[in-house]
């Protein structure tokens, strides 16, 4: 580092030098867009949490087998997969890798319909996370080239809408699903033939996405920004075949993130463990009522989804507006500050709902729960762009999705169910398991986002100076 100014260094780079911003107008139809197939990434995502007691019935599995399928089997190549996507987004036509990820994970979703057995639900599950590896590293770039600084906390977190849409959806459609073929017998399908109303569920949720697929291919690949003036004009004048000349080698990426560890170190981990509580809770709140409170899996799925839909999509909003407001007033390190504030919030409300003998109380704490926990997903992809070069972006992306997403996703069901299977032994307990684990994963996650408060303002000072090095 000691080719870095020390301190914060003016931007010498020379904005009269990019083209104009997209039109906002169109800016936003492709956030609309990238909105829509998150939405049903995330519906293919989590149906499993709704259809837990039909499939463990079918195919005789335990509580950790099934949240492998629910995690771990999705996760594992989500996250490999996303880094080498990543490497490719940063230098490659990142429309076409979003349609081809979008097209993927729907096909892998609908044939999770035709599995007999446990082995081959989890090799789709696996098919599942290699296409929406595909999603987000290119959705972010892409929503920072379309958008102006100052705005790109709002719009990652409309981006981030998605999540909880799609979350909720899964679980409202797999409710209403189950409701209209539960006690029904088994479905004829042509070329299928028999098969289960749980698997009847992946095909309805699955085959739409091949709409969405081709709609994301007709959006426009915007310039790239904040790259030197040569780069800045020859990637313009090749914009049209997707691909940006003289890309950063790997090296170098892994150089200024090797600078910056400890700032990436305590942005990822505050954004997985949250994203972790999170992912947890989703997948086994269904079943928890059922459990604890006796609800059917379709009203379990509806009521729970509806909170999911409401009160998260209104926190991911509200997480990316908060960063964008602190960063305008000059708090540096606002982003970090809503992270870190996002899982100290959430732990009183964590931490009662699963407790409490009344359903509807449950559900009422459950709501400013939901709400506070989802601030992470506006702010988290929003600090990117803030401590990250462009033609890094991608890769950089991919990394802190493969940490959120393999502590997350990866870790977050199975560390519920291995609480209730080994050390309760007893399905009745899920709403202990429900009470302990996230209440301490989000401790975690709120010392970490503190101690990471410093780290990230400094980031943000290395990288104005990387930025004008890299201009002379």
């Amino acid at each position: 580092m000691s080719d870095i100014p020390a301190g914060p260094a003016k931007d010498t780079t020379n904005p009269a030098s990019e083209p104009p911003w997209p039109h906002p107008a169109y800016a936003w139809y492709v956030v609309v867009v990238l909105v829509i197939a998150y939405t049903f990434s995330f519906i293919d995502r989590q149906i499993l949490s709704l259809l837990v007691g039909p499939m463990k019935q079918d195919l005789d599995i335990s509580d950790t087998q099934m949240s492998l399928l629910q995690g771990f089997a999705f996760a594992l190549f989500y996250t490999i997969m996303g880094l080498p996507i990543g490497r490719m987004v940063d230098r490659r036509h990142r429309i076409r890798i979003i349609a081809v990820g979008i097209f993927f994970w729907s096909l892998m979703t609908a044939l999770c319909g035709i599995a007999r057995q446990y082995w081959q639900l989890f090799l789709f599950r696996m098919g599942v996370g290699v296409g929406e590896a595909a999603l987000s590293p290119a959705a972010y770039s892409l929503i920072s080239d379309y958008f102006k600084p100052h705005r790109i906390g709002v719009a990652l977190g409309v981006y981030g809408m998605g999540v909880y849409i799609g979350a909720g959806l899964a679980l409202v459609i797999g409710g209403l699903v189950i409701q209209g073929v539960s006690g029904g017998d088994d479905i004829i399908l042509p070329l299928v033939g028999e098969v289960r109303p749980w698997q009847l569920v992946f095909f309805i949720v699955g085959f739409p996405g091949f709409l969405v697929a081709l709609w994301a291919l007709t959006l426009k690949e915007p310039v790239r920004r904040g790259l030197s003036q040569s780069a800045m004009q020859t990637a313009t004048s090749i914009n049209a075949a997707g691909k940006i000349p003289a890309a950063i080698p790997l090296r170098k990426v892994l150089a200024y993130m090797n600078a910056n560890r400890l700032a990436l170190f305590c942005l990822s981990m505050c954004y997985a463990l949250v994203a972790m509580m999170a992912y947890g809770v989703a997948a086994w709140i269904p079943e928890f009522f059922i459990r604890t409170h006796g609800w059917s899996a379709g009203d379990a799925g509806i009521v729970y989804g509806l909170i999911i839909v409401v009160f998260g999509t209104a926190g991911v909003v509200c997480g990316g507006w908060l960063g964008d407001v602190l960063t305008s007033r000059g708090i540096r390190s606002g982003r970090m500050w809503v992270m870190t504030g996002s899982a100290v919030a959430s732990i009183p409300f964590a931490l009662f709902y699963p407790l409490v003998e009344s359903d509807t109380l449950a559900l009422i704490i459950l709501m400013p729960s939901t709400f506070f926990a989802t601030f992470v997903t506006g702010a988290g992809p929003s600090a990117i762009p803030e401590i990250t070069p462009n033609q890094m972006r991608g890769f950089v992306a991919a990394f802190i999705i493969f940490v959120v997403n393999i502590i997350g996703l990866g870790i977050g069901p199975t560390s519920i169910a291995l609480m209730t299977d080994y050390f309760f032994q007893d399905e009745a307990m899920l709403n202990y398991s429900l009470a302990i684990v996230p209440t301490i994963i989000l401790t975690l996650a709120a010392i970490i986002g503190f101690i990471g408060i410093k780290p990230y303002e400094h980031n943000r000072d290395y990288l104005k100076a990387y930025q004008v090095r890299e201009s002379q």
